[in-house]
């Protein structure tokens, strides 16, 4: 079971009730009066999946003290525990994409999970009048990407009647998709969609509109769950790169904890279906999620040293020396817009030392949609966090997360070439949160916390 710390309340001490010692995290309060705080609200979610729903994997750990660490076996792994707070990345990642409504990618091999996450997502939406969603109506919506898919199966077709009796475009109606309107839109197996269907999705993606015969349909902003079965961008179709570059976060599924197989097998003879029991009390209206994102947004803070930490970090990455003459223009954004080799020109950069130097591990930088995407992200892990602003612990756990898909490591680089860095060749989790932990610490060798020309 994750561990959560609420952030400590204002109000008077409860009263005792005997009932609170059989409570659990994701039951409703006592006395079945619904929790002012939003946030309050989402630990309780997250608290309910982990709980009974998904069977995740602890993997995000905040710590007030100095963990307990131990060495296991001839690989000398290396084992924390003493967390305060920690969290399965699988549940808590779509939980805030869900308070953001942005676009999360979900990978894994089959049936680890990815479209059951995705639809918990979908089910903690009420309908317009405040019921239920019911969990099929999610399951319709879901749209399932295969290679003979058109535009028109994801969008919508022209009627029938009016493309016979109309005299022009004008007079064509379209019976758009249901899905379009969802506040939590799924595609699963996105990179199964035909390329030419890729491009009808970006543009609801990216601009929440569908255009079929030069008929538009606006959509209203959702929180977007795709899913693949690997995350190099392969699949029946190429991902088209301004598709990818649109998704904001990912999140690999994980294995199976075997400990809980006894809870697994008691769900198989139970028939049990998690999106059908989602507690009432912890449904979310369209408003409430509004609120939640104009929270997230406007009222949990970015400190100004932690925004120039993460300035730090991206420019290490971006500055390429022999990319050109003037100064403002030495960016691997240059050396790429020319089309030449990135590695290779950083491979022919003398005096530097090559392990130190962090720009020689990355063939491109840091773009401006990934660092709002770091902005929204850490402004609401600190919000479910219950904090009023982003720690820089915040930011380091969510920071890879957002940088998986997007910065391309130079496996060239003499970093990799270490025995100790030999996995990050394939952990890029782990790779980004090193770039990131080595920028702090060259931040705080330079002093640049007090000492800045």
């Amino acid at each position: 079971m994750s561990k959560t710390k609420p952030a400590p309340s204002a109000s008077a001490a409860p009263r005792f009730d005997v009932a609170d010692l059989y409570r659990g995290p994701a039951d409703p309060p006592a006395g079945g009066a619904a929790d002012p705080s939003l946030a309050a609200r989402l630990r309780q979610v997250y608290a309910w999946i982990v709980s009974r729903a998904v069977i995740g994997l602890d993997d995000l750990d905040f710590h007030d003290a100095p963990p307990q660490t131990y060495v296991l076996g001839d690989s000398k792994a290396r084992l924390e525990l003493g967390a305060a707070e920690s969290y399965a990345s699988f549940v808590l990642i779509p939980l805030l994409n869900f308070m953001v409504r942005r676009r999360c990618l979900l990978v894994g091999l089959p049936g680890r999970g990815k479209t059951m996450t995705a639809i918990l997502m979908g089910a903690l939406v009420r309908q317009a009048g405040g019921a239920r969603r019911p969990i099929a109506e999610v399951w319709e919506n879901i749209q399932h990407g295969h290679p003979q898919m058109t535009v028109s199966d994801l969008l919508g077709n022209p009627l029938p009647a009016d493309l016979i009796n109309a005299r022009s475009l004008e007079e064509i109606r379209v019976a758009w998709r249901p899905w379009l309107d969802q506040p939590v839109k799924i595609v699963d197996e996105y990179n199964r969609i035909p390329t030419r269907t890729q491009s009808a999705l970006l543009t609801v993606m990216a601009d929440n509109y569908a255009e079929v015969l030069g008929k538009l349909h606006r959509c209203p902003k959702a929180a977007w769950y795709l899913t693949a079965n690997d995350d190099a961008g392969g699949g029946t179709y190429q991902v088209i790169e301004a598709l990818r570059d649109r998704i904001d976060i990912v999140v690999k599924a994980p294995h199976l904890n075997n400990r809980f197989l006894d809870d697994l097998l008691e769900r198989f003879e139970q028939g049990y279906e998690p999106g059908e029991h989602l507690p009432e009390h912890l449904l979310f209206t369209a408003e409430e999620v509004d609120q939640v994102n104009r929270a997230v947004t406007a009222e949990v803070a970015l400190p100004p040293a932690i925004l120039r930490r993460i300035g730090f970090f991206a420019s290490q990455l971006e500055f390429c020396e022999p990319a050109a003459e003037q100064l403002e223009y030495r960016t691997k954004d240059t050396v790429q817009l020319a089309g030449a080799d990135v590695g290779a020109l950083l491979a022919r950069e003398s005096g530097k030392d090559r392990l130190k130097d962090l720009g020689t591990q990355t063939r491109n930088g840091v773009s401006t949609r990934a660092l709002l995407s770091l902005f929204a992200f850490a402004k609401a892990l600190a919000y479910f966090r219950g904090r009023a602003e982003v720690a820089l612990e915040d930011v380091r756990v969510i920071l890879p997360f957002v940088l998986y898909d997007k910065l391309t490591p130079n496996l060239n680089a003499a970093f990799f070439d270490q025995p100790e860095a030999a996995m990050y060749r394939t952990d890029r989790l782990g790779w980004v949160r090193k770039l990131f932990d080595l920028a702090c610490a060259e931040f705080d060798r330079l002093n640049l916390d007090r000492e800045d020309p």
